[in-house]
């Protein structure tokens, strides 16, 4: 039965979160979904070496190294369907909508992109590309950048953390929110750090910028967590895809301080 939750939730992982097809799970229930919510940094790896090639190859190239960050940021963007830039414009709109719960989770549910959804895209997605533009033209580059952006869908695995609520009775969240157990979560997140560590080390840096990478992913997606939870009562859809927006450009402004 466990084998099975896991390959079930193996199929809701990939399939929610990158463009690959895969079979459609079986069935979708809470241990099902706490799986895929574990297991999404390492649904994304095709995002990732996708991500790596595009740098790599512009490296080779000689291209620009802006025009390899917006290339790069593109290509993440496609790769999970513009998901998570939908969830990231929303949540800004509205927390910036209004301090009453109700009209804050309206404006989310609206769907369009206000100023201050606009904003945030412009100022997360340039970190992101600034950032992947710093690191261009070093040997471990496709591979820090490809690396982070797997290491980044660790936020669902505590967005999703036993005891968190859903804001909604209905939408996405309802079906994932709480699956994933305090163990399972604490587990993700172990080995976040060590993967970051290993990450440093392979990029001939000291052991503990690798705990600065994994500090730095685990602080944004607990702002941004945090903010939702307080401001919305719970967490919702639109919160996984910004905590892991906000995680991403963190991580790779870590990784890219010299």
């Amino acid at each position: 039965m466990r084998a099975s939750s896991a390959w079930q939730g193996w199929l809701l992982a990939a399939g929610t979160l990158t463009v690959v097809r895969w079979p459609s799970p079986a069935r979708v229930d809470r241990r099902s979904a706490g799986w895929a919510m574990a297991l999404g940094p390492l649904a994304v790896v095709p995002i990732g070496v996708l991500a790596a090639l595009v740098v790599w190859l512009g490296d080779l190239t000689d291209a620009p190294p802006l025009v390899v960050g917006l290339l790069t940021v593109g290509v993440i963007g496609l790769g999970s369907r513009g998901l998570h830039l939908d969830g990231l414009s929303d949540v800004a709109d509205s927390l910036t909508a209004s301090h009453d719960r109700d009209r804050s989770l309206d404006v989310m549910k609206g769907g369009t992109a206000g100023p201050a959804g606009a904003a945030t895209l412009v100022v997360v997605l340039g970190l992101q590309a600034a950032a992947i533009a710093s690191l261009a033209g070093s040997d471990a580059a496709p591979l820090v950048v490809g690396a982070v952006v797997c290491l980044s869908r660790a936020a669902l695995a505590l967005c999703c953390a036993a005891g968190v609520p859903a804001a909604r009775t209905s939408g996405l969240a309802v079906s994932f929110a709480g699956t994933v157990s305090r163990l399972a979560t604490g587990a993700v997140w172990v080995l976040v750090v060590a993967a970051s560590v290993g990450l440093a080390l392979a990029g001939d840096l000291p052991w503990w910028r690798g705990l600065v990478l994994a500090g730095a992913l685990a602080l944004a997606t607990l702002a941004v967590f945090e903010r939702c939870w307080r401001r919305h009562g719970g967490v919702t859809g639109d919160c996984f895809g910004a905590a892991i927006e906000v995680a991403l450009a963190a991580g790779l402004v870590a990784a890219s301080v010299p």
